[in-house]
């Protein structure tokens, strides 16, 4: 399921259509993301998302497929709002369930992780007298990048440095 959409979502309510999704499920992994006080400019008071009507959810549902195909997902979810949004709103919504852990996990990194670099949405920042257009980040082509050298189908654990360490 892939919701681009305006409106807030409820967490709980997610997870729970995840958790739901057959008796073969056992592991429900999500990521949340919110609106914080910085980014490229200190002092931002919010956001304001883009997006590419019709090619946005067609790209975010490429990569639940590219995540199915790499690990066991039984279901994916992902929201994402577009519009104005005000500091600690939910922006984003990632959730994956599965028979084990590591595949949630993965499969939920991965999309989260690639949609930041391959999904078309744009992102200003605004302060109180200034607005900016955020510039893609290396930092989150790097992360993105990595996925392409995984091993399909392997688990991962995270160590202190953030690098992944397949299993």
């Amino acid at each position: 399921m892939v919701s681009i959409q305006t409106e807030d979502f409820d967490v709980g309510a997610e997870y729970e259509a995840l958790r739901g999704s057959g008796s073969g499920t056992g592991a429900v992994a999500t990521f949340s993301g919110l609106v914080r006080d910085s980014g490229d400019l200190s002092g931002v008071t919010g956001l304001f998302l883009e997006h590419y009507p019709g090619m946005t959810e067609q790209v975010i549902q490429g990569l639940i497929e590219s995540a199915s195909q790499r690990w066991d997902v039984r279901q994916a979810r992902v929201i994402h709002r577009v519009g104005r949004l005000a500091l600690s709103d939910q922006i984003v919504f990632v959730g994956v369930c599965s028979a084990h852990r590591g595949d949630a996990f993965a499969a939920c990194e991965f999309i989260m992780d690639a949609l930041k670099t391959s999904a078309p949405f744009w992102k200003k920042e605004i302060t109180g007298d200034t607005e900016h257009w955020v510039e893609q980040k290396e930092s989150d082509l790097d992360r993105s990048q990595a996925w392409e050298l995984w091993p399909s189908g392997a688990s991962y654990s995270a160590d202190p440095d953030h690098k992944k360490t397949a299993r």
